[in-house]
């Protein structure tokens, strides 16, 4: 299977993404890579600088966090370290693209700043830029081996769908529970029933595919808030978005899904738009 990409700093929060991605590795049947990347330029660098004494310090840590997690794989998984040199979302996109990797995974927040309510710069960076899932994923979160719950919710854009084949097959690995829900920051009812005809057509490709799924609605002057608050009571596991949009009817995308990852106490699925795809598609 497709591999996983795990971003990697040795900080807390990265530890943590490792311990996360596992789990999403034993159920995926997919190989790990854990990527650290000696930074070009050294003011922005974990270390004081970019020497081979920090890469082989890096490779030391590797070989440490190697040796007690790759165990708790399942038989004929591997895990494995890849040291880079450049820009971090450019190198962990790279690494994605090379290996063919289905998922990135990466702490929310690196030891560059722990700052509540705002994305590590290189988290966000690595989000924006990569055209394969990301999972953000904070430091705090409870680790299970299930995803019980999905939330995905949708906006009135087209693109908006565009997350739901990924989803699909990953509901299905964990036989997981979606929750559809439209999300409305106007009362008007010709511009809801455009995202509502939206959610109604990846409602059928949901049920076509025999996963379990849930209907319902949000209409709030801040859906960021209540998209989390919704999160929370309902207790889900994991939640969906895309990641750009430039047309007006922009809900969950864009600045809005920096808020959302920013925010969120929830792992945040992060999903690019495909050039080619159409409604059709699903």
């Amino acid at each position: 299977m497709e591999p996983i990409i795990v971003a990697v700093d040795f900080s807390n929060t990265s530890i943590h993404a490792v311990e996360y991605a596992i789990p999403m590795a034993n159920r995926m049947k997919s190989d790990i890579f854990l990527v650290w990347v000696d930074k070009l330029n050294p003011q922005e660098s974990v270390y004081p600088d970019t020497s081979n004494e920090n890469r082989n310090e890096a490779k030391k840590r590797f070989e440490e966090l190697i040796a007690h997690y790759r165990p708790m794989l399942n038989k004929g998984l591997t895990m494995e370290c890849k040291l880079k040199k450049g820009r971090i979302h450019r190198e962990v996109d790279n690494l994605a693209r090379q290996a063919g990797a289905g998922l990135i995974v990466t702490g929310a927040h690196g030891i560059s700043g722990y700052e509540e309510y705002w994305i590590g710069s290189n988290a966000y960076k690595i989000v924006s830029y990569t055209a394969t899932p990301v999972i953000t994923v904070r430091h705090d979160f409870g680790i299970t081996d299930t995803l019980a719950r999905i939330l995905v919710p949708m906006d009135g854009s087209n693109e908006t769908i565009h997350k739901i084949p990924f989803v699909v097959n990953l509901a299905k690995l964990f036989n997981s529970e979606i929750h559809l829900v439209t999300t409305h920051n106007s009362h008007l009812k010709s511009i809801q029933r455009i995202t509502e005809k939206l959610a109604q057509t990846a409602l059928g490709f949901i049920r076509e595919q025999h996963v379990a799924v849930i209907e319902d609605s949000i209409i709030s002057n801040d859906l960021t808030k209540s998209v989390i608050d919704y999160a929370k009571n309902l207790q889900v596991d994991l939640i969906a978005i895309m990641t750009e949009q430039e047309t007006p009817v922009n809900i969950m995308l864009g600045a809005q899904a920096q808020q959302l990852i920013n925010q969120s106490p929830i792992p945040v699925l992060s999903i690019h738009p495909q050039e080619k795809f159409t409604l059709a598609a699903i």
